[in-house]
């Protein structure tokens, strides 16, 4: 089993990598592990409060479970992954997604080097790194049309915690990536050198 760590900033183009690892895979040999799927349940909270949370801090994170199931993966154990909800920023408290193994686990979110346990359930480790302003661009489009955020709170959200918080914890974690694509999902020469060493660490193992 192999699994791969895809980090980088909110909008950096890290959907777009996943995408183009599971072109060179059968569904059956990857499965993929989003860190959104993982924020801990605020649902004692008023909506009010909840659409106010910072979730690009670690602390939003439930690492805990995240560690936990992504080793029990690694042990040949299937999972039963969270359902979170961006639209009532809460955990679901009836619905679950059954992860089975996989020869390839994709590890996906904004801070999942942030975390030394995390890491080291990873053997590559990729950071997608992209201009700010290309981010953002994303980023509106993105929380506007899928999140139903309105512009003003999209950039009102992104100046408040969006921006510092790249600057404190994701930023800084690229320096733990084995690989870093720069240009977002759009540098097919990066993306080439990423999927020729994920061939080679499967032909090796």
């Amino acid at each position: 089993m192999l699994v791969i760590g895809i980090a980088g900033g909110t909008g950096s183009g890290k959907t777009t990598v996943v995408r183009e690892i599971k072109k060179i895979l059968t569904d059956n040999d990857v499965v993929v592990i989003p860190q959104d799927s993982y924020y801990k349940d605020n649902s004692h909270l008023p909506l009010e409060e909840r659409l106010e949370l910072n979730f690009d801090h670690p602390d939003s994170i439930d690492f805990k479970l995240l560690v936990q199931q992504i080793s029990d993966l690694k042990q040949g154990k299937s999972i039963f992954q969270p359902v979170y909800s961006y639209l009532t920023c809460s955990r679901s408290t009836t619905e679950t997604v059954e992860v089975k193994p996989a020869q390839v686990i994709i590890v996906e979110g904004i801070l999942i080097f942030t975390c030394p346990e995390l890491r080291e359930c990873m053997d590559i480790m990729v950071f997608v790194d992209a201009d700010a302003d290309d981010r953002l661009g994303r980023v509106i489009t993105r929380d506007n049309i899928e999140r139903g955020r309105s512009i003003e709170k999209v950039l009102e959200r992104y100046e408040k915690t969006v921006k510092p918080m790249h600057l404190q914890f994701i930023e800084p974690s690229k320096r733990y990536a084995n690989i870093i694509i720069p240009q977002g999902g759009h540098n097919q020469i990066a993306i080439g050198i990423l999927l020729a060493s994920i061939e080679k660490n499967l032909q090796n193992r």
